[in-house]
């Protein structure tokens, strides 16, 4: 299983042999052409890259030994068994910095979505292997996935025999993951060699040293707690091995858990190699790749990524073998191709997640970025209406999946999970990407941008809408925002009361508690109320037992206003729910937004710690233009992100970018009229938004 130009469908480049998913070698690449390294000896160095780079990439490595010749344009040949730390000239780039969010499970809004049961792992081209930028792009065009609640892991996918091997995921996915709770693999991909596999790859992944060490197991593991991300998907494809490799193969994923265990890192092992050394895909779990599971020792990988050749009767085998050895059934996914067609793609869903009984095992999605790809219009907007589509199924309700759909959504099938834990929360509905920035209602840039980092944690069920009416249409919009990039836009013709229900939480509610809405509405007046569920339904599917709030009317013809709820009357309380519900005071069709959702003590209200030396580190100059590289010291307490802003001669501040960490790339800065020097401004963002005093750097044209 390897990856592939976006638009080609693998199965025309089946070589002779069995039939089976296989895919070209330019792991999820920008293009369609196979990258095959020319044969020959292995060369002990790539040349060195020409000139100065400053724009921060995603790392990829082969194992040790470098294909023959030399790189594509765009690509460094790196050895991983020579990386250190401090060899990655973007570690500060690179390095994710949100810790993994715990999550809980709330009852479920469809009574078909089961808990406890089957999950849910994708496996996502984000980019090419090479030229990944680290930290966003200046454009809208990216795949911001959004439902994250029905996902437990995320891979990192990618690779390939002309670029590179080993992927480590980049530091703005991690970050949006693991706010939500998810976790992302980096992936290990050995190809077949039709496609430019060569076995000395999967030996020099696998080799050990005199003392029993396998120095790869150990660098993988340091490359993911360097990097911050929870463990690594391990792809071993390339034909022609023999017992001995696979004993070789078991013993190096024993020294990853090993190294890994201990820091929580994760092993997903996909069905390819087997006990007798050659590539055999399964399509289940069985006698010949069991013990790349679990041997008579116990645990080897946490999971395994079933073949797509599976079975029902397969997929039932392999369930009960897991339990055989002791292990869960759901530690299984079953691969679900969904590159080339999406919903419309053909899965015996009995056979994974059947309706009225157990789960048999889980769910493997393979490429769902297609909700992206696909699109003649890839503007956000669309995007986020197919990607809803894809998760919540056709009638973008998960609570009432449209009858007989042939699509069976994961929502109507997996049980979501929240982070919203803990006061103070926020959400400006903003998706991680954007065609503006705003702040405070205004637009604080012009420009196009991407980075997930930024996200907020967004609803987990998009969307249940209760109504006696006519049912309006709900979805993420990028005309206008509070903050970030996009709103929550209700609009149609409410010829009821509407209620949206927002987030799942378990938000303890003191008497200084308090929400606010900022809102605005069109032509037509609305009256808005928020609900609050203390406690759950008594059921999967039943209503919510909200408590309405008078949240009054917002401003109209696209004036925001910040509506203050006070919560001290459910002081002792857990809030198990929030929702808004809107009222309609005037006749033809409503359109109401929602900028931002927040709830806080308000005694705790204070502003974070500034950061402190903002420094210009390296800088290229064209001009009249610039590229940057930035960094500073992270500020003292709790910080969201950060966000660089520039003021201009005029005093007008403008928005540059926004990361996580303690670095920053920036690709392009302008020189206004005839200054002498642009003067930055970086300020640390909390959860509630509020922003620090600034730390300040000039650049000296």
């Amino acid at each position: 299983m390897s990856g592939t130009g976006d638009g080609a469908d693998p199965r025309t480049a089946v070589p002779p042999g069995p039939a089976r998913r296989t895919v070209l070698a330019l792991g999820a690449g920008a293009g369609t052409a196979v990258l095959l390294p020319a044969s020959g000896p292995a060369r002990a160095a790539a040349p060195a890259a020409p000139g100065p780079r400053l724009a921060p990439y995603a790392c990829y490595w082969f194992p040790d030994s470098l294909p023959e010749g030399a790189p594509g344009p765009g690509i460094v040949w790196r050895s991983l068994r020579e990386w250190t730390p401090q060899s990655d000239p973007d570690l500060a780039h690179n390095t994710a910095s949100v810790p993994l969010a715990p999550r809980f499970t709330p009852v479920p809004a469809h009574r078909d979505a089961r808990a406890g049961q089957a999950r849910i792992v994708s496996l996502v081209s984000f980019g090419p292997t090479s030229r990944n930028p680290s930290q966003g792009q200046a454009t809208a065009d990216s795949y911001a996935p959004t439902h994250w609640a029905y996902l437990d892991e995320l891979v990192f996918w990618g690779g390939s025999a002309g670029e590179g091997l080993v992927l480590a995921p980049n530091a703005p996915v991690v970050d949006a993951a693991h706010r939500n709770g998810v976790r992302v693999l980096g992936n290990v991909f050995l190809p077949p060699v039709a496609y430019g596999g060569d076995l000395r790859w999967t030996r020099d992944l696998v080799r050990s040293e005199a003392d029993g060490r396998f120095p790869l197991a150990e660098k993988l593991a340091e490359v993911a707690r360097t990097y911050g991300f929870d463990g690594w998907f391990v792809n071993a494809e390339t034909d022609g091995g023999d017992s001995a490799l696979a004993t070789r193969m078991r013993g190096f994923l024993r020294a990853l858990r090993a190294a890994g265990e201990p820091h929580g890192l994760r092993i997903t092992w996909y069905d390819a190699m087997n006990s007798t050394g050659a590539v055999g895909w399964r399509g289940a779990l069985d006698e010949l790749n069991q013990e790349f599971f679990e041997d008579r020792a116990g645990r080897v990988a946490d999971s395994l990524f079933v073949d797509f050749r599976w079975t029902p009767a397969s997929l039932a085998s392999s369930g009960a073998l897991a339990e055989r050895l002791g292990r869960s059934r759901h530690e299984l996914w079953a691969a679900v191709d969904v590159e080339s067609r999406g919903w419309d793609s053909e899965v015996r869903w009995d056979a994974i997640v059947p309706r009225g009984r157990d789960h048999v095992v889980s769910l493997g999605f393979y490429r769902p970025e297609w909700t992206r790809n696909h699109l003649a219009d890839r503007s956000p907007g669309a995007f986020h209406r197919a990607d809803d589509r894809f998760w919540t199924g056709e009638s973008l309700d998960p609570s009432r999946p449209a009858p007989d759909a042939v699509w069976r959504a994961p929502a109507t099938a997996v049980a979501d999970r929240s982070t919203v834990t803990g006061l103070p929360f926020a959400c400006s509905f903003n998706t991680g990407h954007g065609l503006r920035w705003y702040e405070g209602g205004a637009v604080a840039s012009e420009e196009p941008w991407s980075h997930l980092g930024l996200q907020d944690r967004l609803p987990g069920r998009r969307w249940v809408v209760d109504t006696d009416g006519e049912r309006p249409d709900v979805r993420l919009d990028f005309a206008d925002a509070w903050r970030g990039g996009s709103s929550l836009l209700v609009t149609g013709a409410l010829t009821a009361p509407a209620a949206v229900g927002l987030h799942s939480t378990r938000l303890p509610l003191t008497r200084s508690a308090v929400a606010e809405l900022v809102h605005t509405a069109g032509p037509v007046p609305v009256d808005v109320e928020l609900g609050v569920a203390v406690r759950e339904p008594a059921a999967a599917g039943g209503p919510v037992p909200y408590t309405w709030l008078r949240a009054g009317r917002p401003g109209g013809a696209g004036g925001w206003r910040t509506a203050r709820v006070p919560l001290g009357a459910l002081a002792g309380e857990t809030a198990f729910a929030l929702a808004v519900r809107i009222t309609a005071r005037g006749k033809g069709p409503v359109s109401w937004r929602l900028g931002a959702l927040s709830v806080r003590d308000a005694t705790a209200v204070r502003h974070p710690a500034p950061p402190s030396r903002l420094t210009v580190d390296a800088s290229a100059g064209r001009g009249a233009e610039a590229e940057l590289r930035l960094s500073w010291l992270r500020a003292a307490g709790p910080v969201r992100h950060y966000e660089l802003h520039r003021l201009l001669p005029d005093g007008t501040r403008r928005f540059l970018a926004g990361t996580c960490g303690t670095a920053l790339y920036l690709p392009r800065l302008a020189r206004a009229g005839r200054e002498r020097a642009a003067a930055l401004e970086l300020r640390a963002v909390d959860e509630t938004y509020a922003a620090s005093a600034p730390a300040r750097a000039g650049f000296a044209w």
